[in-house]
């Protein structure tokens, strides 16, 4: 773990420089806004160790799929959200001396994140060879009102000379993915043009022999100078290059005076304008914000993040003291980047598990979204958010039954890709591709879970059938019955442990499959039974035959159990595993970068919640002694190297009251990112697993359930905190609940009275009223 992040409760700070750790902090202090997005880069120019990232929300370029044997079924293409224009940079240069942190000698330093307002703050002394030495002091953002734009103010103060120092804003778009297949640029020059004190930047996606859809992006900028607070004039010089355009202002300047440029930038897709519009929306857009003013701007913006707080915010009390600071930042930086990166206004939008803030996995959608993310969007945002991210899933059907076709399925059988863009499967490692199968069902549970939070019936009848009987139909066909166990089974599966691979009857996917036919049955027979002008065209195509057949697969599933241990077995040849635990294997830990894949196959570690995952999916369906016995089989053999998992053992640690355990996991969930628990967080943070961190807490520690249609608490204290509240969103209406030693207070923020139960107690809070229940 690294800790050179300071504990604070509302910023993310690194005090001091640790070039070696940058690329981690640029991680940790990206920028988002849900149509563009930035890692935390600097605006001048660095020749130490970086990975620059800019990201508009949508656009992405179909790489070549690169395996070593190619086999039936495989994607055509890898997608991935592509590196845009980088619209932050501003170079400085003292009389033939570069401003550049690598070479310079740095003091002062302090990059600070600040999560209550979305500002980005650095400040520091820079040396140079010469003994001239300057102090920046830079902010910048990513509008949340403006989405489409960002601006930065940047000043540079010489401390000790008088002389010219020349300033540099630029647009730069030759640059390139670090993922990118040998090193190949994706982006094409469409148009580029300067002014006074302005340039734009018109580039497009590659074609490829894909035939998927090109992407124009126009970056545009334009700056003003001032010399302490002051407006002055300046001269410009445009500056073209390949796929740059920039303005050199030199500038006559004096020891203690402080000169300052802002620069106003935009990203405007195609996916979002005609390319015939996209230049004069951008000049457009460009003259609308700078007319504003930075300080304006940030005053918008910052009153924008001051609302989003009101709603999602999860207070932590407790001692002033660094470890109360540390959950506290810990459980806001995950909140903080969850609403950087998706606001629910473009159902052609999704989640992508590093969001705007690094490349690994292709910045696509997973199962992620409906298994981790839905639940954090269906209680801290308006209903039609997480309505979006099911829609988004809708749109993809056609492709989804494409997909199955591919793999030989028929009759309208539906295979959700593991990963996507467009609802075409992107993935290429066949164990997961043709074998990671349980995401069909995590996107049939999300439906469940959308209607079981919202009470919106009418989702069914309007999306969600449709896309429960194509997933049903790819189950009903992708069970065979075995007439050794008669019973059917499923072959050659991953499960959401992927230390295991081409297992057979993997106990979360057999239930999932089942749970999927019986729950879209019920569906049919409620959608039947309604007496509604409304009724899906998908129920005139499903046959008495086709509906006995799902039954008989519910009926009739096999899952794999050891009746010694009363444990549901992972896979049917678990047992054989040798079975150790975590404990022993202190220093061979993480295994994922020590052992070789075919040693972490053969051993019984699990890298995530897999049967766990089910018994956290269903809980209602098990008496509490059974998901007791098995967390307590498989929770020791779980190394959680994957970021998904701390979240799942929090809220059943919670409910079997093993209060340290579930604060134990609570902080690697919260700190995963902060303090690099994976030593992965250079590539990106880790962003739908940040939606299990704020399950942590209201799902785990606050015990939120829905139950007979009403919200049901159980909550309990972590004996670090002295209490913790957060707000809850349901069916139209918001209850805040606060949870303080010996009692729960419940505060109804709506306009009509609202029932609910804490600890198995049913209460009635009048409208604008508070409760507080003892014990």
């Amino acid at each position: 773990m690294k800790n050179y992040i300071k504990h604070d409760p509302w910023c993310i700070i690194e005090e001091g420089f640790y070039p070696e750790y940058n690329e981690i902090t640029e991680s940790l202090t990206s920028l988002g806004n849900g149509r563009m997005g930035q890692r935390g880069n600097f605006e001048e120019q660095f020749s130490g160790k970086t990975l620059l990232g800019n990201y508009v929300a949508g656009v992405f370029y179909p790489d070549k799929t690169r395996v070593g044997w190619w086999k039936n079924g495989y994607p055509r293409y890898f997608a991935k959200v592509l590196n845009a224009c980088n619209w932050i940079g501003i170079n400085v240069d003292i009389e033939g001396e570069t401003l550049d942190l690598a070479t310079c000698t740095v003091s002062d330093y302090s990059r600070v994140l600040n999560m209550k307002e979305g500002i980005l703050e650095r400040t520091f002394v820079a040396t140079f060879a010469s003994g001239k030495q300057v102090r920046v002091h830079a902010q910048r953002f990513c509008s949340i009102v403006d989405d489409e734009a960002g601006a930065i103010r940047y000043s540079v103060t010489p401390l000790n000379f008088d002389g010219t120092i020349t300033l540099t804003p630029s647009l730069d778009g030759d640059i390139s993915n670090k993922d990118s297949n040998y090193g190949e640029k994706f982006w094409d020059e469409i148009h580029k043009e300067t002014a006074f004190g302005e340039a734009y930047l018109e580039m497009r996606t590659k074609d490829t022999p894909f035939k998927t859809e090109l992407f124009n992006v126009c970056t545009g900028m334009k700056i003003d100078i001032l010399v302490n607070g002051e407006s002055v004039d300046f001269q410009s010089k445009p500056v073209k290059s390949a796929k740059y355009v920039a303005c050199k202002i030199e500038l006559k300047a004096k020891a203690n005076e402080e000169i300052t440029l802002y620069k106003y930038a935009v990203n405007l897709a195609s996916l979002n304008h005609a390319l015939e519009d996209l230049l004069p929306n951008a000049k457009a857009y460009i003259a609308r914000i700078s007319a504003k003013g930075f300080k304006q701007m940030k005053a918008e913006h910052a009153q924008a993040w001051a609302e989003r707080w009101a709603q999602n915010d999860i207070i932590i009390e407790g001692d002033s003291d660094s470890r109360t600071d540390a959950a506290q930042q810990g459980i806001r930086f995950n909140i903080f980047q969850l609403e950087q990166t998706y606001t629910g206004e473009d159902a052609r939008l999704n989640i992508g598990p590093k969001g705007f803030t690094g490349e690994k996995y292709g910045g696509s959608t997973y199962w992620d979204t409906e298994a981790y993310c839905l639940p954090f969007y269906l209680a801290t945002a308006d209903q039609k958010v997480a309505r979006n991210l099911l829609v988004y899933r809708h749109k993809h059907l056609q492709k989804a039954i494409e997909n199955a076709a591919m793999l030989g399925f028929n009759n309208g059988a539906a295979l959700y890709p593991m990963v996507t863009m467009t609802g075409e499967e992107c993935h290429n490692e066949w164990e997961i591709t043709f074998e990671e199968i349980h995401r069909n069902g995590a996107i049939a549970y999300a439906i469940h879970d959308y209607i079981r939070h919202t009470g919106d019936e009418s989702y069914l009848a309007e999306y969600g059938l449709d896309v429960l009987v194509g997933i049903a139909r790819f189950w009903a066909q992708r069970v065979n019955w075995s007439a050794d166990k008669k019973k059917y089974v499923m072959l050659g599966i991953t499960g959401p442990n992927e230390y295991e691979n081409n297992v057979n009857n993997n106990w979360y996917t057999n239930y999932l499959a089942a749970w999927c036919l019986r729950y879209t049955l019920s569906a049919v027979n409620s959608l039947q039974a309604a007496d509604s002008g409304v009724q899906p065209a998908v129920l005139g195509t499903l046959s008495e035959e086709e509906l006995t057949k799902w039954q008989h697969i519910v009926d009739n599933m096999y899952y794999p159990y050891d009746a010694e241990r009363q444990v549901f077995l992972q896979q049917d040849g678990f047992l054989d595993k040798e079975l150790l635990t975590v404990e022993d294997i202190k220093e061979h830990r993480p295994i994922n970068q020590k052992w070789s894949w075919d040693r972490i196959l053969r051993s019984c570690f699990i890298k995530q919640a897999d049967v766990l995952q089910g018994l956290y999916f269903f809980e209602e369906e098990f008496d509490t002694e059974t998901i007791r016995r098995n967390f307590d089989f498989y929770e020791p053999m779980t190394v959680h190297e994957s970021s998904l998992s701390p979240c799942v053992h929090v809220i059943q640690a919670a409910k079997l009251g093993y209060n340290e355990k579930a604060y134990e996991m609570y902080l690697r969930t919260s700190r995963l990112d902060l303090d690099d628990y994976n030593n992965d967080t250079e590539d990106g943070l880790h962003i739908t697993s940040m939606a299990g961190t704020w399950m942590s807490v209201v799902k785990g520690f606050g015990g939120m359930r829905i139950k007979d249609g009403k919200l049901a608490f159980t909550p309990f204290l972590p004996e670090q905190w002295k209490g913790y509240s957060f707000r809850i969103g349901f069916r139209g209406q918001v209850v805040r609940v606060a949870v303080r030693p010996g009692e729960v207070e419940v505060e109804n923020l709506s306009s009509q009275a609202l029932s609910l139960a804490i600890n198995g107690t049913e209460i009635t809070v009048a409208a604008q009223a508070t409760e507080v229940v003892k014990g």
